[in-house]
């Protein structure tokens, strides 16, 4: 009797079990299976099955332990759990303790469970492993055939995946629906719409069981290659949706940089009452980031954080970059500091997003620190980090990064060598980035032009058409941007036959059609060659209204050459269009003030002071030690002043011997002449450069970056200095770089 009810309290037991098991109530199920004495091996598959099927691999592994040490011994059915388990936690020793298990169970023939080692290895990235096992399988089903194509898939391995489909249907294997949702995402992959197209036929022809994966498959990969109208015929023909379509339609409208239709979609897709999930936060956020709609982005952050979702690295990832595009430089900082886990791509697009703000110093800081976590950077960390470099003008820190970059292994990839050359021709090393083009294996459109804006901003005329020339010789095509270099180097050069030449070829032979840009260039060429009537008729027969830049560029040639009565009229036009922009109330005191009319300019200061408005601050900013410097105009703020200030005045006394006078027309106050000189010794490029030759050896070239143009009394001093120290000097400011060296400067002082 006692037996009897002991038997029924099992069965009892294990029939709750089950019943738990079949609802999906693991807890409850597990509290039953830990009071049953001795579980017998249906039990144990029970609950390992059941914790696998959710994800919870530690427990799966953890049980598979406990169940060796009992009487019971793994069957088929326990393996392919254990090895799923194995596989989601990329434990390859693990999973090799499995497959010795396995074969001393002599199960190692057994098709199911030797397609679920298939697909241990591949998550476990040791494809070799996984096909040799698909390979001496005596016998394949389509669970093996899928096993492999997936583990192919999965591991980027596309044109092997389709390759291997090729062989199955050789097989007289008919493919199921889950074999053809893999593939057509590998076409997506690939961007092969032939491909993806012969498959959506093959599909039809076969009559197979169409569901919402082979449906969601197909809108992503005629989204991803290219045709979105034939996605979303096909999403609005899906008798039903989910999130995982809806986030197909989201993506393909992003991959096609139509974010106001992705966002329409979201939308829908709420009204439908589809529920969003994290796949669809990263796929509309860079929607959101591109639109630079903060609003919605926040929304959508706020809907993240309130479902309980956990921020992974691909949301984070996506929040950053959103905010950071949006201008929200600091919130994006808080969710990467906030972030318990973070990959390459995190760090990327927090580096790039402090880079794109001009916070440099923050970028290289970031950039440092990745490094200290042992996070290996990608190319796209150099692409982001060397434009930092260029900001700060961090030459040293720039050679640093390089010698990193090539022992990594990306000092051939054609993207970041564009960055490279960007970034020496910035920080006014102009042979460094002629070696890295000479050396690239090939060059794309970006690399030509950046070279040749290169040798644009440091003032070689010659070789910026020359260098066009090669690059037209080779096939690559000119762009808008190109002959925004072209065009800028030869006013920056003087070179004004040739940019009317370049200008008309633009049109004629490459069918561009001028842009704002290409006028404000040609206007500047005009302008700086004295040619002012001709750079005012240019701006009258443009076929739609100038914009600030165009008249702007007239505005600076009338200052040049102290055209009072055209600056005059150019200024009216230009503070209607731009009433706060203090930019223009300067130039104009400039020309007052480059004609002696202290009173005007006087008048407009105090214009300037009762409307509010403040002229940026000079700053410049120089590298010693692996360190950038930086400098207001006066700054007495740095430990080193007062040494700063003993070698200018030494090196006024000198230069005044060898025949300097200072220009004291930069100085636009109406001051004794002696007041205008102390005013002038403290512009922020003078203070940078005494900092330079104070804390760098002798013959180390002083390279200076400054925040406005800089001032002729400036651009004066620094030919004297530079003769008398025996010392290059390099300047960058807004517009070019000057190259001073043993009193001469490389624009031939036409600037």
């Amino acid at each position: 009797m006692a037996a009897t009810a002991y038997n029924q309290n099992i069965f009892s037991s294990s029939e709750l079990f089950r019943n738990y098991l079949t609802c999906g109530n693991l807890h409850s199920a597990r509290q039953v299976f830990e009071k049953l004495e001795k579980p017998d091996v249906f039990l144990w598959n029970g609950l390992i099955i059941g914790y696998a099927r959710y994800g919870f691999h530690e427990q799966v592994i953890s049980l598979y332990n406990r169940m060796q040490k009992t009487c019971n011994r793994p069957d088929k059915y326990t393996f392919p759990s254990v090895l799923k388990a194995c596989g989601g936690l990329a434990d390859m020793k693990g999973g090799e303790k499995v497959h010795n298990c396995i074969i001393k169970c002599g199960l190692d023939s057994n098709v199911v469970v030797t397609s679920a080692l298939v697909g241990m290895y591949a998550k476990c990235q040791r494809m070799r492993n996984a096909r040799k096992l698909f390979d001496e399988m005596p016998k394949r089903d389509v669970t093996a055939w899928n096993a492999m194509i997936a583990s192919y898939a999965q591991n980027g391995h596309f044109e092997e995946a389709l390759t291997l489909f090729r062989k199955m249907e050789t097989s007289c294997l008919k493919a199921s629906s889950a074999t053809f949702a893999i593939l057509i995402s590998a076409c997506a992959h690939l961007s092969d719409l032939e491909q993806g197209k012969a498959l959506h036929d093959y599909f039809i022809r076969g009559q197979f069981e169409l569901n919402l994966f082979v449906e969601s498959a197909l809108v992503d990969m005629y989204a991803k290659c290219g045709s979105i109208e034939v996605a979303r015929e096909l999403f609005e023909k899906m008798s039903q949706r989910n999130s995982v379509s809806c986030n197909a339609m989201i993506s393909g409208y992003v991959h096609n940089r139509l974010y106001d239709e992705a966002l329409k979609v979201f939308h829908e897709m709420q009204l439908a009452g589809v529920k969003p999930d994290l796949i669809t936060a990263t796929s509309i956020l860079p929607a959101c980031a591109h639109l630079g709609d903060l609003q919605q982005g926040k929304l959508i952050h706020g809907y993240v954080i309130r479902s309980g979702f956990k921020v992974d690295v691909f949301v984070g990832s996506a929040l950053i970059d959103m905010y950071t595009r949006c201008g929200s430089i600091e919130i994006a900082s808080q969710v990467f500091d906030k972030m318990s886990e973070r990959n390459v791509v995190s760090w990327n697009v927090m580096i790039a997003g402090y880079a794109m703000h001009g916070h440099g110093e923050d970028a290289l800081m970031l950039f440092h620190q990745m490094q200290r976590v042992r996070v290996r950077p990608d190319s796209v960390t150099y692409a982001n980090i060397l434009p930092a470099c260029a900001q700060l003008a961090a030459l040293q820190q720039g050679k640093v990064i390089h010698k990193s970059m090539k022992e990594d292994g990306f000092d051939s990839d054609i993207f970041v060598a564009g960055a490279l050359i960007d970034m020496y021709v910035k920080c006014g090393s102009l042979e460094a980035a002629r070696q890295v083009f000479d050396k690239m294996p090939e060059r794309d459109l970006v690399s030509w032009t950046s070279m040749i804006a290169g040798y644009g901003m440091h003032g070689h005329g010659d070789e910026v058409l020359s260098l066009f020339n090669q690059m037209q010789k080779s096939g690559v095509k000119p762009d808008h941007v190109t002959f925004v270099a072209v065009l800028s180097a030869c006013s920056h050069t003087g070179l004004v036959d040739e940019g009317l030449h370049y200008f008309d070829q633009m049109i004629a032979d490459y069918r561009i059609t001028p842009r704002m840009e290409h006028y404000a260039c040609m206007v500047d060429l005009l302008g700086r060659a004295g040619l002012l009537e001709k750079a005012y008729a240019f701006i009258e027969r443009m076929p739609f209204e100038p914009d600030a830049g165009v008249l702007g560029a007239l505005l600076s040639a009338c200052r040049i050459h102290n055209n009072v009565e055209l600056g005059e009229r150019m200024a009216e036009v230009l503070l209607k269009m731009e009433p706060d922009n203090v930019g223009f109330y300067i130039s104009l005191s400039n020309i007052y003030a480059g004609v002696g009319r202290w009173d005007d300019v006087a008048k407009l200061r105090s214009v300037i002071k009762d409307i509010g408005l403040k002229k940026d601050p000079g700053c410049s900013w120089v590298e010693a030690d692996n360190r950038v410097h930086a400098f207001r105009m006066g700054d007495k703020s740095h430990p080193q002043f007062e040494l700063i200030y003993a070698t200018l005045e030494d090196l006024a006394r000198q230069m005044k011997k060898e025949g300097y006078v200072p220009n004291t027309n930069f100085v636009l106050h109406d001051l004794e002449a002696e007041e205008k000189e102390s005013i002038l010794c403290g512009h922020s490029e003078k203070l940078a450069i005494a900092f330079g030759l104070i804390n760098t050896s002798p013959g180390t070239v002083i390279r200076v970056t400054k925040n406005l143009r800089a001032c002729g009394d400036c651009h004066n001093a620094t030919k004297f200095i530079s003769k008398i120290v025996g010392r290059d000097i390099i300047v960058r400011d807004t517009t070019r770089f000057h190259h001073f060296k043993g009193g001469v400067c490389s624009c031939g002082d036409y600037w």
